[in-house]
């Protein structure tokens, strides 16, 4: 098992960065959206795309964890304080106090990945909440089988080693056993089916997306606003995903229609 208190947090940190997810049509000029779409092919699964903070919880077996935003990690389990960052920790700390003592990596790290919304920490977390209630979806869990070599990589390799894509995440269908099994709450799965539906061009995306989620289904009281950000779109596989955001397809027909 990992032994965080003897690991460079630094570069495990590196390692264990969620990666950036490109948008469907390629992005232009002044946020613009070109009718150039990545490809997809067969079945395709869309869910909900959450406007919050993306967070990870890091999991080394026997109890052992950490929790972290996207740039950096904010506690160890046990320790007494905690970095109050969006209220991330706040958030998933009974989470995975729970969930670590079940999760059983055997010698690895499995690296959960979701999104905690709604309380103070976004603008649009008046569209989940409308009394400051805080929530957490899960998107995605990587496994990382030998974390001892690879952090005995310089920090350049590791970073270079994330961004072309060699994270190892589940595919679907484990996603959808762990999260049955844990209980933790998936995005909501919004469309599956063949990625022929999602369109060719900025005009049938655009359609695509007001068919397929038409209001946010992770209001967590009535007051929610409920105006959905848009769909993250993935291959079974895992190894393609995309964004398709409802502002940056709105902003780019705007344009069009000026022009």
């Amino acid at each position: 098992m990992l032994d965080f208190n003897k690991t460079d947090l630094m570069k495990l940190n590196s390692l264990t960065k969620y990666p950036s997810i490109g948008t469907f049509h390629a992005l232009g000029e002044r946020g613009r959206l070109e009718d150039e779409a990545m490809r997809f092919a067969g079945r395709v699964i869309a869910r909900e795309k959450i406007d919050g903070t993306n967070a990870r919880m890091i999991f080394a077996g026997e109890g052992a964890y950490l929790i972290g935003s996207r740039e950096e990690l904010l506690h160890h389990a046990g320790d007494l304080i905690a970095n109050p960052a969006l209220g991330i920790v706040d958030a998933l700390r009974e989470l995975a106090d729970w969930f670590g003592s079940e999760a059983t990596p055997d010698g690895g790290l499995l690296v959960c990945y979701g999104e905690v919304y709604g309380g103070n920490v976004t603008a649009q977390s008046k569209q989940y909440t409308g009394t400051k209630k805080v929530g957490f979806r899960l998107f995605d869990v990587a496994v990382i089988s030998d974390p001892t070599e690879m952090l005995s990589w310089s920090a350049e390799q590791i970073a270079a080693w994330r961004d072309a894509g060699g994270q190892s995440f589940m595919t679907e269908d484990a996603l959808r056993v762990l999260a049955a099994a844990s209980g933790i709450p998936l995005a909501p799965l919004c469309f599956e089916g063949d990625a022929g539906e999602l369109g060719a061009s900025v005009e049938e995306a655009h359609t695509f997306l007001a068919q397929k989620i038409r209001r946010s289904e992770c209001a967590l009281d009535e007051g929610a606003g409920r105006v959905p950000e848009g769909l993250i779109v993935r291959s079974p596989d895992r190894k393609q995903i995309a964004k398709l955001r409802f502002e940056d397809y709105e902003r780019s027909l705007r344009a069009r229609i000026k022009n």
